[in-house]
């Protein structure tokens, strides 16, 4: 992948993409508004836990992408990366801010941010690195997978109908994430699939991610 192969074009094709997650972090706030929280069960310890883990991961995927940005260089490609990680990390707060009013209207602690993230088993695993603009990308997108893969999950965990389309929600947000980054790749020349596959869970990840 060489960044003469990049173009302004492209970058305007990756900001489409990546639109659609945004507009997905509203549909998520649209359906679970105050006045649906109010009517929660307020001891349903089970679906505030799970929240409490999902925004765990919010708080990690807004500090990964902060901590991330100021490793980017200021060549087309690191610009390229930039616009998307910051459309992403703002839909990501969308997303923290959404989850912690849950989780105190279901009578819970919402989890606070810590000061740093271990990303190691990704960087171990060659899913991803912070060492230039491409690898920085990878990373992005092996945790933007494994974040659709997980609100998958979870959601079918919750009881409160409300709460498991929020869930269904944010998770087809992640899932654009993923596909924003990877249209990045394709408009900085590499050959691939936008959408890689009809579905986004643990059987094919693989086909998500892209390995250093």
């Amino acid at each position: 992948m060489k960044s003469k192969l990049f173009s302004r074009r492209g970058i305007l094709v990756n900001s489409a993409i990546a639109g659609v997650g945004i507009a997905g972090a509203v549909a998520v706030e649209t359906i679970t508004s105050r006045p649906v929280f109010a009517t929660m069960d307020r001891d349903n310890n089970s679906d505030a836990e799970i929240l409490n883990n999902a925004l765990f991961y919010e708080h990690q995927a807004i500090w990964a992408y902060g901590f991330a940005a100021g490793k980017l260089t200021n060549t087309d490609v690191g610009k390229a990366v930039l616009a998307v990680a910051l459309r992403n990390q703002k839909d990501h707060m969308a997303h923290r801010d959404l989850l912690a009013e849950a989780v105190k209207s279901l009578g819970g602690n919402p989890v606070g941010a810590e000061s740093s993230y271990d990303l190691s088993s990704y960087l171990n695993k060659g899913e991803g690195n912070i060492d230039s603009d491409v690898n920085i990308a990878k990373l992005a997108l092996a945790l933007e997978t494994d974040a659709a893969i997980a609100y998958t999950q979870e959601a079918a965990k919750l009881k409160t109908p409300a709460l498991i389309a929020a869930g269904a929600s944010i998770g087809t947000t992640e899932s654009a994430h993923a596909a924003a980054i990877r249209a990045t790749f394709k408009a900085l020349g590499q050959d691939l699939e936008i959408v890689p596959a009809a579905f986004v869970n643990a059987e094919n990840r693989n086909s998500w991610v892209l390995t250093v």
